[in-house]
């Protein structure tokens, strides 16, 4: 079975959905997954979305 439409989401967004995750600073990562922080929505990648999950990073998140 063919997998044809996998990644489609990320066609349709600006530079297909890579950037720069604003709390690891790294460039070129995946950073799809949607963070609301201090009533501000930004886009994070997925090391930093199961960091925060697992209790992590909260010095970060408290700067946004």
């Amino acid at each position: 079975m063919s997998k044809a439409h996998r990644g489609t989401g990320l066609r349709e967004l600006p530079k297909n959905g890579r950037g720069e995750c604003p709390l690891c600073k790294r460039t070129g990562i995946k950073a799809v997954y949607e963070f609301e922080a201090n009533s501000k929505k930004v886009n994070i990648c997925k090391d930093c979305k199961a960091a925060i999950a697992h209790g992590k990073m909260q010095e970060q998140v408290a700067a946004l």
